[in-house]
């Protein structure tokens, strides 16, 4: 599996990788993407040299069927998708336990017995987690004396900065591989064989164990200090700010979660990061990651397909799959849009506060941008993104991840970020022709959903407040006949 690449998912016998078309083509890939799941492969071969039995085929089955015909005896890591599990199961593998978590299935399935479906929040899991593992823990205290710092990291980037001051982060140097897999890429879409959103340019992450572990390395040298005050700021001149972006090799099985949090906890205890910034990345991994991992087998199959409690049913919009931002007015959207066009990356907040916040404020269909999380950014999976954009995003599933929907108007993104400084538009007002869409959409967003929200004590005061707004109507009916954003 292209997931699957590391030394943690290799028991010592012959390897068999399998390069099928039509993964590519079954639905939109990002370039970036394609091209790095097609390095990592080959680069996974060449490393592992007469171990390695690489096929091409345009399926999985028509490798995986004869050889078992034949007698070979073949077995699988649990794959980390429905679809794949339903495969292996299908033509009788011998099925390994899941691994690259730091917890087990077993694990999560013991904590959520008995639960009430409101209960299943990230905080409960992560304290859960943190108790039984120790980590960051000083007896049965949390190090520190609470387990959670993200109150203290929500600092803005400092003002009139271009960026954050930090050393530009690791990236690779491409190989012979690396070009063969461009010119296979360009090939196949030049001959409409596969679709790839986007646009091309140097590999930026990890391909291989060696780079991820470089990868890994600088991030805890030079950006894990800043990654925790500076975690949900943003700056127009500065896409990575401190964020790792070690999403990628961990979820090409590249990484083990584990060695990111040992690695991080260390710096912590020889005195070269900052508790709160440790504890931060720790929580986005053990906490987060595990978490989605977890909620993605115990939602069901059918998590995306029926979760649309906000009765989101707009169309996602053509520049969302430009990736260009040429159509788009909004500085921060247009910012992001060809960001993630550039290089399938935005960091979370961009895709929570910005990416999402407008989708969510729009009623586009909450299935329909889990499909484009997934087709358009490199780290983007199919266990990776439901609890991710259905819950917490979009509020799709009514509450069963998160606690409130996560909206603002412009000016939390005028507060932890410069994308407002030169925008045609204005993140305090909202009504007239430079009126925010976020700040307008906001309201109208609130209005448009208050009879499904009015009872979450979350929600209390901003709907106390859309109730006393005097233009409310005005401002209605500007955002439903908006046509520039």
């Amino acid at each position: 599996m292209a997931d699957q690449l590391g030394p943690h998912f290799d028991d010592g016998g012959d390897v068999l990788l399998i390069e099928a078309q039509a993964v590519l083509a079954r639905r939109p890939y990002h370039w970036a993407k394609a091209h790095l799941i097609l390095s990592a492969l080959r680069h996974r071969a060449a490393e592992l040299g007469d171990r390695a039995r690489y096929v091409t085929a345009e399926h999985y089955r028509d490798v995986l069927i004869p050889l078992r015909d034949s007698g070979e005896s073949l077995s699988v890591v649990n794959p980390t998708s429905w679809g794949s599990r339903a495969l292996v199961q299908e033509l009788g593998l011998k099925i390994l336990p899941s691994r690259g978590f730091v917890s087990s299935e077993e694990f999560f399935s013991s904590w959520v017995q008995g639960k009430k479906p409101g209960s299943l929040k990230l905080e409960n899991y992560y304290r859960h987690w943190r108790d039984a593992s120790g980590v960051l823990m000083e007896g049965s205290q949390p190090a520190g004396g609470q387990y959670n710092y993200d109150h203290d990291n929500r600092q803005p980037p400092p003002k009139g900065a271009a960026n954050l001051g930090l050393p530009a982060p690791w990236k690779p140097v491409e190989d012979e591989i690396d070009a063969q897999v461009r010119e296979d890429l360009t090939t196949w879409s030049r001959e409409g064989k596969i679709t790839l959103l986007g646009r091309d340019g140097p590999r930026r992450f990890a391909a291989t164990r060696q780079e991820a572990l470089a990868a890994l390395a600088d991030f805890v040298e030079t950006r894990l200090m800043d990654f925790g005050p500076f975690e949900d700021a943003s700056l127009i001149g500065d896409d990575v700010m401190a964020h790792s972006m070690l999403s990628v090799p961990l979820n090409l099985g590249l990484l083990h979660p584990q060695e990111v949090i040992d690695a991080c906890v260390n710096a912590y205890d020889q005195g070269k990061a900052p508790l709160g910034s440790v504890e931060a990345i720790v929580r986005q991994i053990a906490g987060w990651r595990d978490w989605v991992w977890h909620l993605y087998w115990h939602l069901g199959e059918d998590y995306v397909q029926k979760s649309n409690y906000l009765d989101a049913h707009v169309d996602l919009p053509q520049q969302f799959w430009d990736l260009d931002g040429e159509n788009v007015s909004a500085k921060c959207m247009s910012h992001v849009l060809k960001s993630v066009g550039d290089t399938g990356y935005a960091h979370h907040i961009q895709r929570l506060m910005i990416l999402g916040n407008w989708s969510l404020q729009r009623g586009y269909n909450p299935a329909q941008l889990n499909d484009w999380f997934i087709d358009a950014f490199v780290d983007g999976t199919p266990w990776v993104m439901p609890a991710n954009v259905i819950g917490m995003s979009q509020h799709a599933d009514g509450g069963l991840v998160a606690t409130k929907p996560y909206s603002s108007g412009g000016a939390y993104i005028n507060s932890m970020s410069d994308f407002c400084s030169g925008c045609p538009f204005n993140p305090k007002v909202r009504l007239g022709e430079n009126a925010c869409p976020f700040t307008a959409g906001y309201w109208a967003f609130l209005h448009r959903v208050e009879p499904r929200i009015r009872g979450n004590h979350r929600m209390a005061q901003p709907l106390a407040g859309m109730r006393k707004l005097a233009d409310i109507d005005a401002v209605i009916e500007q955002e439903a006949h908006r046509t520039s954003w």
